[in-house]
């Protein structure tokens, strides 16, 4: 055996603190009567203890225990002082608060790694959204250039009406495809309960079609919305609506109109 290394294991400290099991105060106490310098240490410490326990509150009962392991090893018992303390209990109780104090050390460092793990997921699920957000307004402003550069785009603009005469819009319209971009970031947002509505107008007689709605325009950054018009349009105009829609427009809320041309 290595005597140093078994010494240095820091489990002559326990013996005497008396925190060991049996079978393993069995181990010592033999390793102890094998090997002096085992046994030498262990008076070495409990001298300490004892030593330390007069000093510091002579007035306390007990050292049975410790002396009766002491005579065991053949080391003579110290002449009887009253009202010893048992360091043996409180070497217990030191050890045992180090030991709780560690698991619950543990503990919190767990807590605060679940808790950073979360907001580092929070944190990519939001990144995530953000690279989703922008490849959708990517693609859609990439399909709004296609469209306007396209040979075959009438550009018709919406100018403002008596209920908003600042108000203006753009309507990009691809007869071939059958498809109208409408730019309106010139609307002001629309009130709680309302939106805007696209129509197309046949203007002798006057005849509107509805294109659909500008859904969702005060969360849509660009205010670009594609709709699809089938219809042989000779104008085009955005009208305020009851949330929902109208089956044809309230011309007293009539926002911007413009004639398409040819």
């Amino acid at each position: 055996m290595d005597t140093k290394e078994y010494i240095a294991s820091g489990i002559l400290e326990l013996y005497v603190a008396g925190t060991l099991s049996e079978l393993e105060n069995l181990e010592v106490y033999l390793n102890a009567q094998k090997y002096p310098e085992i046994k030498k240490e262990i008076e070495d410490i409990e001298a300490s203890v004892l030593s330390l326990s007069k000093s510091v509150s002579p007035g306390t009962k007990g050292f049975g225990d410790m002396q009766n392991r002491m005579a065991k090893l053949g080391v003579a018992k110290t002449e009887p002082i009253s009202n010893k303390v048992s360091w043996t209990a409180y070497l217990g109780w030191a050890a045992s608060l180090v030991l709780m104090g560690g698991l619950i050390w543990l503990y919190q460092q767990n807590d605060q790694l679940k808790l950073d793990l979360e907001v580092v997921s929070k944190e990519n699920n939001t990144m995530e959204q953000q690279i989703a957000d922008s490849q959708k307004s990517l693609e859609k402003t990439e399909e709004l250039l296609n469209t306007i550069r396209d040979k075959n785009v009438m550009v018709v603009a919406l100018g403002g009406q008596t209920v908003s005469p600042t108000s203006y819009a753009k309507a990009y319209w691809n007869k071939v495809e059958k498809k109208v971009f409408i730019d309106a970031q010139g609307l002001p947002d629309p009130p709680d309960g309302f939106v805007y509505q696209v129509w197309s107008l046949k203007l002798n007689p006057l005849t509107p079609t509805s294109m659909g709605l500008l859904e969702d325009f005060v969360n849509d950054e660009n205010k670009v919305f594609a709709l699809t018009n089938p219809n042989e349009s000779e104008a085009f105009g955005i009208t305020l609506e009851p949330a929902g829609g109208s089956e044809t427009p309230t011309l007293e809320q009539l926002y911007t109109l413009g004639v398409a041309t040819s």
